[in-house]
């Protein structure tokens, strides 16, 4: 029976295969939760109405994170059904430091630190807002933060081979233009440091308008690195675009039925139609 009851839990708080009710509408009840905690934290900073409606947000909070707190010590209680955390003591202690289950102590947190250490209201306050690492908890239960995981993970070389190019871009930029306009602007490019926010800038095109060249050489060398901005910080978006493509096509192979290798068609369908 309690060997039942805890696979049962595990099934109904992890991720199961689609068709399964309680554990739907247990992640979607999670996933509501955690929009109207972020939605009461932006509505707290709000003074007339935090002053107002201190009460019914307080009752909010304790109430959100008795929920939180049940569901964080169902996980640690019934990640041993995984075959990775077997073990009782070791496998919840590894189990407690994957970097989503971090995540859900640090959303939780923020409540009982004040009630166990006295502390400095200003410090306190402070705590509170790292309630909005509750918003991490919502990778758990959404399908498209899912694939933006992998794809991450699949193309990570290739963007870091960007990053690295834009970083080497970014630093001959920022030299070169230092170079050009420390004479006539020495507070504005007083140094390559101060140069590389220009350099970041204008690689991104935000162009704030802030820092700007002055001379001849230096529009010629802005009007260059604008332009290989360009280019360069698109590259990050077609390496993206690609990977999702091929995610979501890998994802679409995987739930089709197999298909007959002579006509194409699912075999399902065939062997129904044969009868």
């Amino acid at each position: 029976m309690y060997s039942r009851i805890k696979r049962r839990a595990y099934e109904i708080v992890e991720p199961t295969p689609e068709g399964d009710r309680p554990s739907h509408l247990f992640d979607t009840a999670l996933i509501t939760l955690i929009g109207l905690n972020l939605l009461a934290i932006a509505l707290e900073t709000i003074a007339p109405l935090g002053e107002q409606a201190s009460g019914a947000f307080l009752v909010f909070e304790i109430v959100s994170v008795a929920i939180f707190t049940g569901e964080y010590l169902v996980r640690v209680w019934a990640c041993t059904e995984d075959p990775d955390y077997a073990h009782p003591v070791k496998g919840r202690l590894r189990f407690a430091v994957q970097p989503l289950v971090l995540m859900d102590l640090i959303a939780i947190l923020p409540f009982y630190i004040p009630l166990l250490v006295t502390a400095d209201l200003r410090f306190v306050r402070s705590l509170r807002l790292l309630r909005v690492f509750r918003l991490v908890k919502i990778t758990r239960y959404s399908e498209s933060v899912e694939i933006i995981g992998t794809v991450l993970r699949s193309r990570r070389n290739a963007l870091l081979s960007t990053l690295f190019v834009t970083f080497i871009l970014l630093f001959m930029a920022s030299v070169l233009m230092y170079l050009a306009e420390r004479d006539a602007q020495p507070e504005g490019f007083s140094s390559i440091p101060a140069a590389m926010w220009w350099g970041m800038v204008t690689l991104t095109t935000v162009g704030y308008g802030d820092l700007a060249p002055a001379t001849p050489l230096g529009r010629i060398l802005g009007a260059v690195v604008a332009l290989f901005g360009i280019g360069l910080f698109a590259l990050p978006a077609g390496i993206l675009g690609s990977a999702f493509v091929d995610e979501l096509e890998a994802r679409r192979s995987a739930r089709r039925p197999p298909a007959c290798p002579h006509c194409g068609k699912p075999i399902g369908d065939q062997a129904s139609s044969d009868t």
